[in-house]
């Protein structure tokens, strides 16, 4: 197993929830992307967004996640990581990419307002198309994939430590 395990897949599927109680079973230190960007800011993500536009965030995030320094950490990204390749080389080489996979209609009934969640959508853009775009670039960067579909917060943690003890 490599230094870090790297959480990456679309809003609601889990990375922030399953990347704590991960780090506790692996005792791993844990970080959130997605917090370690509003620290920087000193603002929501939501605001950053309508702020800066969805370029803007998306070079902001770029920039945060390519410069994460860690060690035995599980690092919970946010969806839209995927944009920046600068920040998926960095997370490739210092740990295990890990793709959480779930079904779009799971997703779609797990998933409130996309914008209060500071999601990145592009004009026009609603979930399903993100949905579409986003799964070849998840699979590309992933080390693994585990399938949540039907699985609770217990079964994707073993099928994580699995195939992440596995790599």
């Amino acid at each position: 197993m490599k230094e870090n395990v790297v959480l990456i897949g679309m809003p609601g599927v889990g990375k922030s929830t399953l990347g704590v109680v991960l780090a506790k079973e692996l005792g791993f230190e844990f970080v959130d992307a997605d917090l370690l960007i509003q620290k920087r800011e000193k603002r929501l993500l939501k605001e950053i967004i309508a702020e800066e536009g969805v370029e803007g965030f998306l070079k902001i995030e770029n920039d945060v996640n390519a410069s994460i320094s860690s060690t035995k950490t599980v690092i919970a990204t946010g969806g839209s990581v995927i944009y920046g390749a600068e920040a998926m080389e960095h997370l490739k080489e210092i740990g295990t990419i890990v793709y959480l996979k779930l079904d779009y209609e799971t997703l779609d009934s797990r998933l409130g307002s996309l914008k209060g969640r500071g999601v990145v959508l592009k004009d026009g853009q609603n979930l399903k198309s993100l949905y579409d775009e986003r799964i070849p670039l998840y699979e590309k960067y992933a080390d693994v994939t585990v399938d949540e579909g039907g699985l609770g917060l217990e079964e994707t943690l073993a099928a994580v430590m699995k195939k992440v003890s596995e790599t």
